[in-house]
């Protein structure tokens, strides 16, 4: 039998456990205006071409807001058809790649801009014969990230 002791005490640590939640989330600094340079980000090889992490935060009206930078090398592809919540926009650099685009295989090029909408299977594939580049910027809006 619950009593009213038993009660307080789970109403005291569900108060404590929200306060915390509040807290950790005040601790982590919203991203603010900035520039990010080329020059200054790293580099690192993966094994379909290369990866230039840019940014990993949250922001002041997102839960976290991602951005990197792919190059594929010829022939490539970023990876296997998936799909996930957040939103996202690749933004084509150089290159000539394929996008699966709400089921279809549609050739872009420099300048083009992709959306991929929440929940919809996409990948990108380099069919030129050098290297592809486009620069991914991932949107998780509130409540939509994964803990």
């Amino acid at each position: 039998m619950v009593t009213v002791r038993d009660l307080k005490v789970a109403l005291a640590t569900a108060l404590v456990v929200v306060a915390g939640m509040s807290f950790t989330r005040a601790q982590t600094p919203v991203l603010s205006s900035r520039i990010f340079d080329w020059d200054t980000l790293k580099v690192e090889k993966t094994n379909v071409g290369f990866r230039r992490d840019v940014v990993k935060s949250p922001t002041a009206t997102l839960d976290e807001l991602e951005m990197h930078i792919t190059t594929l090398n010829a022939g490539q592809q970023s990876h296997p058809p998936h799909q996930h919540v957040a939103e996202e926009l690749l933004i084509i650099k150089e290159g000539t790649l394929e996008a699966l685009v709400n089921g279809q295989t549609l050739k872009v090029g420099p300048g083009s801009i992709v959306f991929q909408a929440s929940n919809q299977p996409h990948t990108i594939k380099n069919i030129g014969t050098g290297p592809a580049t486009y620069h991914v910027v991932q949107f998780q809006p509130p409540g939509m990230l994964k803990k």
